[in-house]
């Protein structure tokens, strides 16, 4: 089996997605949004992820679900590595630090 790397952005509240599979990352306010997220609810593709505060931000996936976040779509999208961090990260091999026994 070959190992994947995912790189996790973190969406509030301890809740991590996967950065490759977000499609868009959305302010909640318009009617279209609105309704995007009441027909992701029906049909049982919504994911609450924001602890029972106001939305901030609505993540769209590429499996169709919609993810509900407490926090503002610029602060998730600063969270995200430049490509090239990656890069060499993934070239260099994982981090390790020594453990004391």
């Amino acid at each position: 089996m070959i190992p994947v790397a995912y790189h996790l952005v973190h969406i509030g509240f301890g809740n991590m997605v996967v950065a490759e599979r977000i499609v868009a990352i959305i302010n909640p306010s318009s009617a279209p949004i609105k309704r995007l997220k009441e027909e992701s609810r029906e049909s049982g593709l919504l994911i609450d992820a924001t602890q029972g505060r106001k939305t901030r931000a609505i993540l769209v996936m590429d499996s169709r679900h919609v993810i509900l976040s407490a926090i503002q779509p610029e602060t998730i999208s600063s969270r995200f590595e430049p490509q090239s961090e990656l890069e060499e990260r993934d070239e260099k091999g994982p981090t390790l630090y020594p453990v004391r026994a």
